[in-house]
């Protein structure tokens, strides 16, 4: 599974891949987790407003930092 966190490198964008890490961890899945900061490389990926969550391409998540419990449910549902 292939994660992305796409932003700036804002605080919201840290806190949304530090609880993307977390839920990881919590469901013991080895997931690729990469952080995008480049905005014309997200902008290429359909991320528009920030921070957003990618798995396998699809954006799950977009405008808000979700809470390590989402992601979970997320991430369940994504395997």
């Amino acid at each position: 599974m292939k994660i992305q966190v796409c932003g700036p490198g804002c605080a919201r964008c840290v806190a949304t891949e530090k609880n993307v890490i977390d839920a990881c961890a919590a469901l013991n899945l080895a997931a690729d987790v990469s952080h995008v900061f480049d905005v014309a490389e997200f902008r290429k990926l359909g991320v528009r407003v920030t921070p957003a969550v990618l798995v396998d391409g699809k954006i799950v998540v977009s405008g808000k930092i979700p809470t390590v419990e989402e992601l979970k449910k997320i991430l369940s549902e994504a395997k």
